[in-house]
């Protein structure tokens, strides 16, 4: 039921996602839902570039950033399980050279991977991040690592570092003989088949990019950002993807896939290791963020680039895995992944009686001078809803098929007009307006925003 609950609600989802992108003002949306091996929905909303109004497609590429580590980690259980690592080795066993920082050269494996290594972020200067000069290659790292004044002792707390990761990517290499970017290649992109996926910018499919944009705190337009290579931090944050791309990697982390690793180093990966928030509702595992949304528990990962945001959530038990990616540095990316299994949850919910015949030809997207609302059927449900709010799935109206042209309001809180009814004008299979529950007229969206724009101004004589 699963299944077949998603992809009726898919058609919703996808108009929620069009309409929060705009209502944002977010440059692009790419967003994707995988339920067990069935894509779902593979979308794209908004521009891959605004100045030449390219529109974005589910193919165009996103930087996905801190995802990488995923990958990393991925990576090491591959090669614990092949006895190549293990969880408890010191730093120094795989890279000598690191006993030239003492604090460090102990740091196990596990410690790195659940960021409870105590390492510093991104050294005393990360403006790398800014693309003010280039990311460090394998040499400045090494560098880098000396300047101890930063660490703290390991498993004291919660520490989040892309610099242990990069440090992750060279014991990947030094374990496995090649190349980081060669070994994630190979036993990770290669052996899905995700043919948009590399471990770095792919130079040769630069025009196939999202161009990525500033924020709006600090300036009214956006500006575009250039992409650049991460050079010795690929294994932290250099990965290259499309949402539909990383559901499907994802996938591979349902438990009863062993594509890429056992169920057994699934769950390590998915194991608490520790708590990040002061309410103890999100937690980190080993290269996997542990997040509540709604009563479902679920893993994943982020990612923050210059110009890029994303986020992509699965839930391994119930096989479902929700990717959205956005071309904007402040986009809202976990927002709206957030929203996207609210809605899933929604549409699973039973009712307690049918909503009638004919119930889809009432739903569509309305609107007033007041904002807008959402008739949507989900599941077994006709609800409305407010698209406008960043949770589409907070105080839903329930409503019935009363007559071939009437709902009436059966679930509410009072200010939603409980009891009262939506009286629908029809032009054939077409709506031409709604007296709304509270007694305003709504009008299909497109209809009003060709009406309010014709209009000089609105008075209390409807000049």
């Amino acid at each position: 039921m699963t299944t077949t609950s998603i992809r009726a609600a898919a058609a919703y989802i996808d108009s929620w996602l069009a309409f929060r992108q705009r209502y944002l003002r977010v440059p692009g949306v790419q967003a994707a839902i995988l339920v067990e091996d069935e894509l779902v929905l593979s979308t794209a909303h908004g521009h891959a570039d605004v100045a030449s109004a390219t529109e974005l497609t589910p193919t165009h590429l996103f930087r996905i950033a801190s995802h990488s580590k995923t990958f990393t980690a991925t990576a090491v259980m591959q090669l614990v399980e092949s006895g190549a690592v293990r969880l408890d080795d010191p730093l120094k066993s795989h890279l000598p050279w690191i006993t030239g920082a003492p604090k460090v050269a102990d740091i196990s494996v596990r410690e790195v991977l659940g960021h409870a290594s105590g390492l510093f972020r991104d050294g005393d200067d990360g403006d790398f991040w800014q693309l003010t000069r280039p990311f460090p290659d394998e040499d400045e790292l090494r560098a880098l690592i000396t300047d101890e004044s930063a660490i703290l002792p390991p498993n004291e707390r919660f520490k989040y570092s892309n610099i242990g990761y990069s440090l992750l990517g060279l014991v990947i290499a030094a374990a496995a003989g090649i190349p980081y970017n060669d070994y994630v290649t190979r036993n990770i992109v290669e052996r899905l088949e995700l043919r948009d996926t590399y471990p770095e910018l792919a130079a040769e499919r630069i025009a196939d990019y999202a161009t990525g944009y500033t924020g709006i705190s600090y300036r009214a337009d956006r500006i575009p950002i250039d992409h650049v290579d991460t050079r010795g931090m690929s294994a932290a944050t250099g990965f290259t993807s499309t949402a539909a791309d990383v559901c499907r990697y994802a996938a591979a982390h349902f438990f009863g896939d062993d594509r890429l690793i056992g169920d057994a180093s699934k769950r390590l990966m998915q194991h608490q290791e520790w708590t990040v928030d002061e309410g103890g509702k999100d937690g980190y595992g080993l290269g996997l963020g542990i997040n509540t949304v709604g009563e479902r528990r679920l893993v994943g990962h982020g990612g923050g680039y210059p110009g890029h945001s994303t986020r992509t959530m699965l839930d391994p038990k119930e096989r479902i895995a929700v990717s959205v990616l956005t071309n904007a540095i402040d986009g809202p990316a976990q927002e709206l992944a957030d929203g996207v299994f609210k809605l899933i949850d929604l549409a699973e919910k039973s009712t307690d009686e049918p909503v009638g015949a004919d119930a889809d030809r009432f739903c569509g997207r309305f609107a007033n001078i007041w904002g807008v609302i959402d008739i949507a059927r989900l599941g077994d449900q006709l609800l409305v809803l407010s698209p406008a709010r960043p949770d589409p799935a907070e105080s839903p109206s329930e409503l019935r098929v009363e007559s071939d042209d009437r709902l009436r309001v059966v679930k509410s809180l009072g200010y939603g007009a409980p009891g009262e009814a939506y009286q629908f004008d029809f032009d054939g299979d077409a709506v031409r307006s709604i007296n709304g529950a509270g007694g305003m007229t709504f009008y299909p969206i497109e209809s009003f925003t060709d009406q309010i724009a014709d209009r000089a101004r609105i008075s209390a004589t409807g000049g």
